[in-house]
């Protein structure tokens, strides 16, 4: 056999190699280095070398040749060219270029990465007899130089496949080396373009090969490589090979062989030695061989090799036997010896050389049973598909996702068995250990149980087989993977916040946790002590009685498990052993319960290969019951394996335990296991002893000694004397025994292992964390957040308080809105002020500076540290509670009636408050850090000492990667919604603006509900009874891309909100119950869905909840908004019936629809069944859900059944979300802002304002302008048509048929984009509800166009049929008219050469031909309508003075603007104008009455006279006149309607009359008058007030000023279409010019072509005008921002420009007419914009339009020019062509063909037309735009009918106007965004001139009341506004928590003008606050953004 030798005179180079084990013994690290060991070779190897060993010489070359074999974990085979590499001493893999066919130990490699690695050179290679083929070989590295890798690679393979066969490739990997600098990314490329491989199985590295990282990459690939590959391939190469070669020896050289093996007596022990330690090595080898591959990837672990004598736990441990040896004093060691193991060194006794050998077995046993240790390892990674888990560890985010589920009923694969058990695991499922393997698994194998013999006979044979216990053959040969080895895999890939997150919900299932781990491949051994800081085990213990016969008190104890002290009760196992220890440990803690797994557990099964050296520890905790176990709490620790060879965590637990418990066979003399007993009762620790294999009852030896035998004694007494003697030994108080109390974090204090809080990462987050927390030691929590969290305190709860306290105004009611607002900021910057404690800037510096994992232990280690202190505060504050309850407890029983029991009484109230407000956790900073951002961003204020608006994007970093965020305080009952909305601002910035899924919990206080969802979702909300969760927080849970696809999700997240619970014991009576409403209404509106969580079955309880929920959900449906809801019964005892629960559903519909009766009278709902108020099926929505617990707490398990009932409820939630589109996260922002400002309210139905809904309404209606203007702008394209058609008589009847053809492509085309809009917008869900009525108003607006259209046309037509008369003597005019000119030319065609001469004698005749003409005409007069207006005045008998007078104030031209129409209506004496107001009752009661501008005109004049008679009043008078007595608001607003009624009346029934076409008449006005009249008459009837005559007059002459324009306008109409004489004076200049024409000798061409351009000169520029007229108003439209949005938008834009503009006049006719000052603006701005702004873009229209028309023209000359030619036709068919081409773009007059007839050439005659038309072109391209004005079509007309289209109602408060884009859009209310203080219409306060400043969006918050009308008997609260009437119950008018500051700037800026024009002031209760006038101009502007 070949051995690694020292030999000191040796000149050969050998190399001294560190195992890679652990020593614990110094003397076995030094014999390492000094002695030479023997290498581990297979059989073969070792007959090959003992036939090969005749001379010292080849020994001394065979040993020195393999001096580095037997240790190598993994063995590489260079292969390749040489000039691939460059050897050298820096090489790492390889510092020579020796070739060598054995493997050589890279030192290097070593020195790199502590790895073991050989490596044989063969680069340069060609012969296959240099192949070695004794060599343990793992993979072949092709080394390929760059440039030459394609020709390189197809001959390596070659060689390859060639020397060791085709299934060698599947263990290569080529490498591609190139000079540093140079690049070789193309090579991949090419090998794939050129041959088959695996890219992941290719690398590349500098030749040199002298970058670390480049070697541990290619190595990691090679160990990917390998662990993929057959285990077994190259050992069979090998063997095979080695037995061929060996044969062939045998042959020839066996008499030598023999010979050369007899040798003397001591060569031969010694050779017995070296056998039987071959012998060891071979079984173990064998056994790492004897492993069957099931698959090209993983591996199967035989149970025959790996079965173990005893298992503990998982299974016990089989160690590996070292094979006896002759003792060391008879070895005779030789020199000489081929065999020898040592080489004697000079001066070394032969007791050293026997000592250096048993160090020496004993090392390479430990190397052997770690390498075979390290195969079984790899294989069970691999068989669980965690190869690429070592490196890359799980982390907790892997797992906090919505993944597939995998149901728990059903089994799984054995590579799913890692995630089925975490996933399970995070469901508090303690069955997760117990997860069955799908039986086709191929990678178990499943025997068939075929019969052995094929026989039904039951023979002796048969017989003597059945009794066999020889069953081998039909054993299965491959198990199942061990649950504990599924476990410490997933343990071992999973970082430090999953291992923590595993083991805390490990220690929730009950189960004992991992104390002591050995690392799987390095056996270092870790105290994963991380793993533990978030575990807090809770106890209770009895404490005796302070009082005589008082029973024993019990105080709960809750502490951290890392700190808390008890005593540790440690279990060893030596040797193997029949009783399964941990079966007897878990019978000590909880006998239902397996805590320690065993042997008998589910699953387990022979092979183990984890868990051997783990020390698992669990802890008992008393309930404080007699049936108790132990009295206090105890720690028991297992230490899994043979303890006598798994020293170093023996020694630990030895050192650390209070009581040993040993578990030993019988012991004979000379055991290894006496001297280790025999130390341990040396001790002065309490040792017992369990002998397994004896039987005797339990004796105590000595004091603290104890043994007991085991055999035929049941689990249960042995128990129950064990639980007997450790109580005893623990409360045994003698000193002389040694009982130290165990605590975990003293385990970091252990040398020899490695803690894994000792890594520099969470060190570093610790010592952030420490530094923190250092500041607060030793401070009570209350005086911790005074001091470092003061703005979250009293700060913030006053403001919470300040701010609610708005919705609930008292007195005068907008300066205490100012005075709260004003110390609303006072608080800000107080916070801002205290906001920079040293707590916080190191906590948010922190934040800031650590990377992600830093960050994460920081993090941690906060919460970890600052809940200890919490948790300490507690402790103490519950011991004072204790001991004070018992003082009083002792009190009361004594009957004590005296002082002190009060006092005490007052003390124990003192604690309890104490109690609720000990509480300090990671959430009161991140509080804090919301308090600051809030304070800071709301003062905008800049600091130096903390970078605050970086605030929300630490919290969003957080929040993404799983944190929970706070979303209500809990303990101010407020969100704060500026730093919510900022955060989810940064969330949207860094995922998107994603779609979440809400899922909200709602139920009574410690119901369950946080388990619940971190059972549903594995998450991590805080479920300590002691600590319930206050307000509300939200986490997200991202939805795998697998479960969108499976589920057909379309959403991307869970926001999972976790509530506090309802009918908290800390409030009380109306708090709680207004309280839980407010929470249940937010949190239900918030909620896609709802899961309501019953705790119990009692109906009293149920009664409660249920009505808060109902009326929630009540809220949710007057709101439009549609929750879903999932009702969960828990601790539910028999969860299977269903008959039992069939009942249960019915009763619990039944108390729903009871509790909605009972909502619906609250919420003046007519509800009445719970199924009106929300889709419910009682069938499906309803779930009950197991107990929690099984058993008892706080020993019990969670219960199984509850995990299963918590996946149903789960399933059931995800099929309900499958139908939900979720919501974006950034409505989800504007949905809970506009939840909270309602709830802020008293009335949540009246104050909730859907901001979401109202802005895609608001869109809505930008697209209903769009397709509005679309089919507006097609009917008035077709109006145009029809009407040049209809002027050119054309068209003499329009159908209404015709024109919805006409129109139906347009409409069709906007009812297609409707469609669409409303089914693919990704609001279409919001959006449905207005489909069809907006598909219904789109219609009508069409209709309503056609009609419109239509009623036009026909009176175009109407007028032309009255004008036929007229036309047809204009046709005869004009024939003759030509003709007679005609006749003159050409007898003055050779007399007149002179132009004067000629136009002499065209008007010496033309007279002459008018008058002949027009002999029998009548001329059509102009009217005077001022005479007609006083002849009809005088009529109805009102005196010629009173209209004078009226006439020469000209007051009654602004009659409809007055605000103050006193002076027109004649009072009683001594009757007070407010006997009928409607004002209050008192005088704090807010009076709606209106002064007026200057007392009518009438007054204005006679201040006119006062003032030059020098007659001025006082201040005396004038504030006399200011209190006089009015009318009442209501009053003024009657008579103004009667007003501008009557206006609108009288014009409609004047434009009624056909003045256009028939001519004005007289009694036109008569009739307008008398109506007039009737209507004041009729007024005067219905009101108590009568009207003086000059109201009368006045109204007279307004209507008449009013229809004046129109009258006039249409006089001249008629006039133009009737009038001869004035039609033939326009034609004059037209014949003149013929007439000339035919005088110069023109022909007929030419004269006709000048007629006709003459006749189109006109008509193309009405044209171009009119069409210029429509793209002017199209292009505004469109592209003028004040024109192109929605109502809204337009009206944002008109108060933007009056601000601008600071036009006092412009406001007061906005208030008083907004539609008149609309159209106003709409014409100020057209004209702007045309005529200024976008001159050069109106001119290109008007230019385009120049060229359409020529270009029309020109195609209609062509057209009527070829026909003619065509059909050989005269001038009749030319112009009838031409005309008729153009009859719908151009009116043309006809032309009387005949004059015309001698015309033959119509090419000449086209020419002439365009020759003429050339001029007239280029005259209409400089056309003036002004002329726009007076075109048929007006661009400001046009955008008036789009845009005032509208709704023009008023607030009846403050007379604000709806905003709503479509004129009757009812159901929906009317709304304005911005209301105004009512002073600004006038309101002043009853009896004062104090003029009122209260919006009516305060008022509705405030508790004040009013009178809906003049004559109303009783008041109305403001906050009931609604039920005032109609008038307001149509308008939606919520509070408003802005500050409103557009209109507070317009009355600070105009207070003088309001004042003088309504002659009031703004003084007393009308005072303007101070803030309103720090607001400047550009604030106002800037605060219509706002509006929305």
């Amino acid at each position: 056999m070949m051995m690694m030798m020292e030999n000191p005179d040796s000149n050969s180079e050998t190399k001294s190699v560190i195992p890679c084990v652990q020593v614990d013994d110094l003397e076995e690290r030094e014999a390492i280095t000094k002695v030479n060991y023997e290498s581990v070779s297979e059989p073969e190897e070792l007959q090959h070398q003992e036939q090969n060993n005749g001379s010292k010489e080849q020994q001394s070359e065979d040993t020195s040749a393999t001096s580095d074999t037997g240790i190598s974990e993994l063995t590489l085979v260079l292969i390749g060219d040489t000039n691939s590499i460059e050897f050298g001493p820096n090489n790492i893999l390889l510092d020579h270029d020796n070739q060598t066919n054995v493997e050589q130990l890279s030192s290097k490699v070593y020195d790199l990465c502590g790895r073991y690695i050989s490596v044989i050179n063969l680069l340069g290679v060609q012969s296959k007899d240099q192949i070695p083929v004794n060599q343990r070989i793992h993979a072949f590295v092709l080394l390929l130089p760059n440039g030459l890798h394609n020709s390189h690679y197809s001959s390596g393979v070659q060689w390859l496949e060639k020397a060791f066969g085709r299934e060698s490739l599947a263990h290569l990997i080529p490498v591609v080396t190139h000079q540093t600098g140079e690049t070789c990314e193309s090579a991949l490329n090419d090998l794939k373009a050129n041959h088959s491989f695996d890219e992941r199985r290719y690398h590349t590295c500098r030749r040199s090969m002298t970058d670390g990282k480049e070697i541990l990459d290619l190595l990691q690939k090679v160990d990917v490589m390998v662990s993929g590959n057959d285990p077994h391939w190259y050992r069979e190469v090998i063997r095979r090979e080695n037995k061929e070669h060996q044969e062939h020896k045998e042959e020839k050289t066996e008499p030598s062989v023999i010979q050369q093996n007899q040798t003397g007596e001591a060569d031969k022990e010694k050779k017995f030695i070296s056998e039987n330690s071959w012998n060891m090595n071979e079984r173990s080898m064998e056994q790492g061989d004897t492993v069957e591959n099931t698959s090209p990837t993983s591996q199967t672990v035989s149970s025959d090799t790996t079965e173990r004598h005893d298992q503990e736990g998982s299974t016990a441990t089989t160690e590996a036997k070292s094979v006896p040896v002759n003792e060391c004093k008879d070895a005779e060691p030789s020199e000489k010896s081929n065999n020898s193991v040592i080489t004697k060194k000079k001066g070394t006794s032969d007791e050293d050389l026997c000592r250096n050998k048993e160090k020496q077995e004993k090392v390479s046993e430990k190397i052997n049973r770690k390498n075979q240790h390290q195969r079984e390892t790899e294989a069970l990674f691999g068989r669980l598909h965690l190869q690429d888990q070592q490196q890359q560890k799980w982390s907790s985010s892997d797992f906090l996702e919505l993944g597939s589920s995998m149901k728990q009923q059903h089994e799984v694969s054995e590579k799913d068995l890692p995630h089925a058990f975490l996933h399970r695991l995070m469901m508090l499922d303690y069955r997760a250990r117990y997860i069955p393997v799908r039986p086709d698994s191929s990678k178990v194998v499943h025997p068939k149980l075929d019969p052995v013999f094929n026989t039904t006979e039951a023979d002796d044979s048969v017989l003597e087989a059945f009794l066999s216990i020889d069953t081998d053959k039909h054993q299965t040969k491959a198990t199942h993977v061990h649950p504990m080895d599924v476990q410490m895999a997933v343990f071992h890939c999973s970082d430090n916040f999953l291992k923590q997150i595993m083991i805390t919900k490990l220690s929730q299932c009950q189960y004992a946790l991992p104390l002591l781990v050995p690392d799987p491949f390095t056996m270092e051994i870790e105290c994963p002590l991380w793993i533990f800081r978030h575990i807090t085990k809770t106890w209770k213990v009895k404490l005796k009685p302070q009082i005589k016969d008082d029973s024993n008190i019990v105080t709960m104890k809750s502490i951290p498990i890392c700190k808390a002290e008890t005593p540790l009760v440690s279990f060893f196992r030596l040797g193997s052993l029949s009783v399964s220890k941990s079966q007897l440990m878990n019978t000590l803690i909880n006998d239902r319960h397996s805590t320690f797994f065993h042997r008998h557990c589910p699953g387990s099964t022979k092979s183990r290969h984890l868990m051997d050296g783990v020390a698992e520890i669990a802890w008992y905790c008393p309930a404080g019951k007699a049936n108790d176990a132990f009295s206090d709490c105890i720690a028991f620790c297992n230490l899994h394996g043979d303890a006598l060879s798994i020293e170093k965590q023996r020694d630990i637990l030895l050192e650390k335990s209070s009581v040993n418990v040993v578990l030993v066979p019988t012991l004979q003399k000379g055991d290894k296991s006496q001297s280790l007993i025999s130390a341990l009762f040396k001790s002065q620790k309490p040792l017992i002893c369990l002998f397994v294999d004896d039987s005797f009852d339990a004796v105590e030896m000595i004091k603290g000694k104890y043994k007991m035998g085991l055999k035929d004694k049941s689990h249960s007494d042995v128990s129950e004397e064990l639980k007997r003697i450790i109580g005893e030994v623990l409360s045994s108080p003698d000193p002389s025994s040694l009982k130290p109390t165990f605590q975990l974090e003293t385990m970091d204090e252990v040398s020899g292992i490695r803690v894994d809080e000792s890594d520099p990462v969470c060190q570093r987050g610790k010592s952030a964390a420490m530094e923190i927390v250092s500041l607060l030691e030793g401070m009570e929590v209350s005086k911790i957040k005074d001091k470092f969290l003061p703005c979250q305190g009293r700060l913030w709860h006053e403001w919470c308080r300040t701010n609610k306290e708005l919705y609930h105004l008292k007195g005068d009611i907008e300066k205490e809105r100012s005075k709260k607002l004003r110390h609303l900021d006072q608080i800000r910057q107080r916070q801002c002020d205290a906001s920079c404690s040293k707590l916080m800037e190191l906590f948010t510096k922190s934040l800031m500076s650590l990377p992600s994992t830093e960050k994460e232990y920081f993090l941690k280690w906060i919460q970890i540290l600052v809940d200890a202190l919490s948790t300490d505060d507690l402790s103490s504050i519950l011991q004072n509670y204790d001991k004070m309850w018992s003082e009083v407890l002792a009190l009361k029983n004594k009957h004590d009636k005296s002082h002190l029991l009060a006092r005490k009484q007052t003390e124990l109230e003192d604690i309890s408050k104490k109690l609720q407000s000990a509480t300090f956790g990671l959430e009161h900073i991140f509080r804090e850090m919301g308090q600051i951002y809030e304070a800071h961003k709301t003062m905008k204020s800049e600091s130096s000492r903390t970078d605050w608006s970086k605030y929300p994007e630490l919290a969003a970093d957080l929040m993404i990667s799983g944190h929970p965020m706070e979303l209500m305080d809990g303990d101010a009952g407020h969100v704060p919604l500026i730093w919510i909305s900022s955060l989810l601002d940064e969330v949207i910035k860094k995922l998107g603006d994603q779609r979440v899924f809400v899922l909200s919990v709602l139920g009574v206080q410690s119901s369950g509900k946080s388990t619940m969802l971190n059972a549903m979702f594995g998450l991590q909300f805080a479920v300590s009874a002691g600590r319930c969760t206050k307000g509300a927080f939200m986490q997200l849970v991202k939805v795998s891309e697998e479960v969108k696809k499976e589920k057909d999700f379309r959403f991307d997240y869970i926001l999972v909100v976790d509530t506090e619970g309802l009918r908290a014991l800390e409030l009380a009576g109306n708090t709680s119950l207004h309280h839980d409403n407010e929470l249940a209404t937010f949190v239900v509106g918030l909620g896609n869905m709802t899961i309501i969580n019953i705790f119990g079955e009692n109906p009293a309880d149920m009664q409660d909840i249920l009505q808060i929920v109902v009326q929630a959900f009540m809220r949710m449906k007057e709101v439009k908004l549609s929750p879903s809801c999932v009702f969960v019964h828990q601790n539910v005892t028999d969860i299977a019936a269903t008959e039992k629960n069939m009942d249960g559903k019915r009763r619990l519909q039944e108390k729903l629809d009871q509790m909605t009766e009972l909502a619906a009278k609250e919420e003046t709902s007519n509800a009445e069944c719970f199924n009106d108020v929300i889709a419910f099926d009682v069938q499906k929505d309803v779930k009950y859900a197991a107990q929690l617990w099984e058993g008892s707490p706080p020993m019990a398990p969670p219960n199984p059944g509850y995990s299963e009932s918590i996946q149903e409820v789960k399933n059931i939630i995800l099929s309900k979300a499958s139908v939900s589109a979720g919501i974006p996260l950034s409505q989800l922002k504007t949905k809970i802002q506009d939840l909270w400002n309602a709830l802020l309210n008293e009335n949540f139905v009246f104050s909730f304002r859907n901001t979401l809904e109202i802005a895609v309404y608001r869109k809505l209606e930008v697209q209903y302008g769009n397709w509005t203007w679309t089919l507006r702008s097609n009917m008035l394209t077709i109006e145009d048509q029809l009407y040049t058609r209809i002027e050119n008589g054309k068209l003499d009847k329009i159908e209404q048929s015709y024109l919805l053809k006409e129109t139906s492509k347009t409409y069709e085309d906007i009812k297609t984009a409707m469609k669409a809009h409303f089914e693919d917008d990704e609001n279409k869900e919001t959006l449905v509800q207005w489909q069809g009525r907006f598909e219904s108003k789109i219609k009508e607006f069409h209709d309503e166009q056609v009609r419109g259209v239509k009623r036009k046309l026909d009176g175009v037509i109407e007028q032309k049929k009255a004008c036929k008369k007229m036309d047809d003597k204009k046709t005869e005019f004009e024939n003759k008219l030509l003709k007679k000119s005609k006749e003159l030319a050409q007898q003055l065609q050779d007399k007149v050469h002179d132009e004067e001469e000629l136009e002499k004698q065209f008007g010496s005749v033309w007279d002459g031909w008018v008058h002949e003409l027009t002999a029998d005409a009548k001329p059509v007069e102009d009217i005077n309508l001022e005479d007609e207006q006083l002849a009809v005045l005088l009529e109805l008998g009102i005196e010629f003075g009173d209209v004078e007078e009226s006439k020469t104030s000209g007051g009654y031209k602004h009659m409809s603007e007055l605000g103050d129409y006193s002076d027109y209506v004649n009072f009683p004496k001594n009757q007070s104008l407010y006997e009928t107001s409607e004002h209050g009752k008192d005088s704090k009661t807010e009076s709606k009455d209106t002064n007026t501008q200057g007392r009518s005109f009438l007054r204005s004049v006679f201040k006119t006279v006062q003032k030059h008679l020098g007659l001025g009043s006082t201040t005396q008078q004038k504030q006399q006149q200011k209190s006089r007595s009015l009318l009442s608001c209501k009053e003024e607003e009657q008579i103004r309607e009667l007003i501008n009624n009557v206006e609108k009346e009288s014009l409609d029934e004047i434009q009624s009359k056909p003045v256009a076409t028939r001519g004005y008449v007289s009694t036109y006005l008569q009739e307008v008058a008398k109506n007039v009249k009737e209507e004041v008459k009729t007024f005067q009837s219905t009101y108590k007030y009568t009207l003086k005559n000059e109201f009368t007059v006045d109204l007279l002459l307004y209507v008449f000023d009013r229809m004046e324009s129109w009258l006039l306008e249409s006089q001249k109409t008629f006039k133009e279409n009737n009038d001869a004489l004035a039609y033939l004076d326009s034609k004059k200049m037209q014949y003149y010019s013929i007439f000339r024409s035919f005088c110069k000798g023109s022909s007929s061409a030419v004269v006709l072509g000048e007629l006709i351009c003459e006749n189109l000169r006109d008509s193309a520029a009405d044209a171009v005008y009119n069409r210029t007229a429509i793209g002017l108003a199209d292009e505004m439209r469109c592209n003028f921002p004040a024109f192109n949005g929605n109502r809204l938008n337009f009206e944002k834009h008109q108060l933007k420009s009056l601000a601008e503009n600071e036009d006092f006049n412009g406001f007061i006719k906005y208030i008083r007419d907004p539609r008149a000052q609309a159209e106003t603006f709409i014409k100020k701005k057209v004209e702007k914009y045309i005529f200024r702004d976008h001159k050069d873009k109106a001119m290109n229209i008007l230019k385009k339009n120049v060229g359409d028309i020529n270009t029309l023209v020109s195609e209609a000359l062509s057209a009527a020019t070829q026909k003619v030619q065509t059909q050989r036709g005269d001038t009749n068919m030319w112009l009838s062509e031409f005309t008729g081409c153009l009859s719908n773009v151009l009116k043309f007059e006809a032309i009387s063909s005949q004059n015309f007839s001698d015309i033959n050439d119509f090419e000449f005659l086209q020419e002439e037309v365009k020759k003429g038309l050339k001029p007239i072109i280029e005259e209409m391209k400089e056309l003036s735009l002004y002329k726009i004005k007076k075109s048929r079509n007006k661009p400001d007309k046009i955008l008036i009918d789009q845009l005032c289209k509208c709704c023009w109602v008023n607030c009846p408060f403050c007379a604000a106007v709806c905003t709503n884009t479509i004129e009757n859009h009812s159901p929906d209310d009317h709304s304005v965004p911005f209301h105004r203080p009512s002073g600004i219409k006038g309101w002043h306060y009853k009896d004062t001139v104090e003029m009122s400043i209260n919006f009516c969006t305060t008022d509705v918050a405030s508790n004040g009341r009013f009178y809906p009308y003049h004559n109303s008997k009783t008041s109305i609260p403001y906050k009931q506004y609604r039920l005032g009437g109609p008038e307001y119950a149509q308008w939606c008018i919520t509070a408003d928590d802005s500050k409103l500051p557009y209109w507070k700037w317009f009355v600070c800026r105009f207070q003088k003008q309001l004042e003088d024009y309504y002659n009031k002031e703004f003084k007393g209760r009308g005072a303007i606050p101070a803030e309103w006038r720090s607001i400047t101009k550009d604030q106002a502007i800037e605060s219509l953004d706002e509006m929305r």
